[in-house]
């Protein structure tokens, strides 16, 4: 439903002006109800909530989110949700391969999602979805810090 909401229109057009639009678990849900992002989110494959810190591979790093990680790099991100099952059309999953879209991998098979994809990007690259949460891997005291080169590569793409 909050993908038909009112506000949605002023993030289209903010995803058409090439504004960077980063989508976390329910928000990445909301992009792809919003045809923001190809495929849809199902429920775990365990049909559980899953709340756990998992490994992910970095696929890319082509994109205003990902310019400080090295495709190849393994981190490790919280994650925690219900209905992480990232799902799309083999002709999709293909194509966002071939375009190097896939952002993000589990390292190890996490909750079903076709082809353990994480998070995907736009054509454009500049809207990103993955289900991993990265605001909760920002502070060594907290965990971690894997997910703060996210932000920190946010802020260098809209500082230029």
């Amino acid at each position: 439903m909050a993908a038909h909401s009112p506000v949605m229109r002023e993030v289209r057009a903010a995803a058409e002006r090439g504004v960077p639009i980063l989508g976390v678990c329910n928000g990445f849900q909301i992009l792809v109800e919003a045809h923001l992002l190809p495929g849809a989110l199902l429920r775990n494959a365990a049909l559980k909530f899953s709340c756990k810190r998992v490994t992910l591979k970095v696929e890319t790093s082509n994109s205003p989110f990902l310019r400080r990680y090295n495709a190849g790099e393994q981190i490790v991100i919280p994650s925690a949700h219900g209905e992480g099952n990232y799902f799309a059309a083999p002709d999709v999953v293909k194509q966002l391969e071939d375009d190097d879209r896939v952002a993000f991998r589990y390292a190890h098979s996490h909750n079903g999602s076709v082809k353990d994809i994480a998070g995907i990007l736009s054509a454009n690259r500049r809207v990103l979805g993955m289900m991993p949460h990265p605001e909760d891997a920002i502070e060594e005291l907290t965990g971690g810090t894997d997910g703060k080169r996210l932000f920190e590569s946010i802020v260098e793409a809209v500082a230029q």
